[in-house]
């Protein structure tokens, strides 16, 4: 059974820093596309960030101030972000794609609050 767990969400002011965490088991994040998405109520799905075998890729918003990566020993990937805006609030969701899109994964959320 696959599991993506994230934590590391809160609450925190604008120009503060997180780090997300996506805990992987029943796959390896090192074979599959993994990224983060997050969500607003009412709003469609966006991608925050993206690693592939070919590299990085990152949402013009957060170009910049977002970093993600993983550890393939511990199987957990992680999103660093820091100067973090109002607008950042959202929950943020943990996501793998693997076999050519055959399969993909989400995770439960983490929910991000910027506020002052």
């Amino acid at each position: 059974q696959v599991q993506l767990v994230e934590s590391g969400g809160g609450l925190v002011q604008p120009g503060g820093s997180l780090r997300l965490s996506c805990a992987a088991s029943g796959i390896m994040v090192s074979d599959f596309t993994m990224g983060w998405y997050r969500q607003d109520p009412g709003k469609q799905r966006d991608l925050v960030a993206r690693i592939t075998r070919g590299g990085l890729s990152y949402a013009d918003s957060v170009q910049g101030r977002f970093a993600i990566s993983r550890d393939n020993v511990k199987n957990t990937m992680y999103l660093q972000m820091n100067s973090l805006k109002l607008e950042d609030t959202a929950v943020y969701y943990c996501n793998a794609v693997g076999g050519n899109g055959q399969y993909e994964y989400w995770g439960q959320g983490t929910q991000v609050t910027v506020s002052s």
